[in-house]
């Protein structure tokens, strides 16, 4: 990959949640508008892939197709493929932590939007800055509805 590439990491703690209950919500992809405000529409493909709209404070929506890769219960571990305008991986480790479940998001992309691609050098950090503010919202989000 070759320019506008990003690599975010986010840790969510969720506190009094079991780490089944944690891994079965944030596999269904269908869901993730009842709890996170940034995902305004989801589309189911087939068995293993949807879309995603998801628009945060930016003036711009980013339509993401993710096909499940790898998804295992029993280790809490989960891969998904993205495309569309963001090319690359989304992974996430579901454990428990406590009296609750520790989930950890790493996502290894490469902008293919347009928009993003042009301004990547100059708006790089308010990308950035959104990408982490639409991440707190999701983790206030699923912790609300788990609660």
């Amino acid at each position: 990959m070759t320019g506008a590439q990003y690599r975010f990491r986010s840790t969510w703690l969720l506190p009094g949640t079991a780490p089944e209950r944690v891994f079965d919500v944030v596999t269904d992809l269908a869901g993730y508008p009842r709890w996170w405000s940034d995902v305004r529409a989801v589309r189911r493909v087939d068995d293993d892939t949807a879309e995603l709209v998801c628009r945060s404070r930016l003036p711009f929506r980013i339509v993401v197709r993710m096909h499940r890769d790898h998804q295992d219960e029993r280790t809490g571990l989960m891969r998904v493929r993205l495309s569309g305008d963001l090319d690359g991986t989304l992974t996430g480790a579901v454990r428990a932590a406590g009296a609750g479940t520790l989930l950890e998001i790493t996502q290894d992309v490469q902008a293919r939007k347009k928009l993003l691609r042009r301004f990547d050098t100059v708006a790089r950090p308010l990308f950035r800055a959104n990408h982490a503010l639409m991440m707190r919202r999701g983790h206030r989000g699923l912790s609300a509805y788990l609660a």
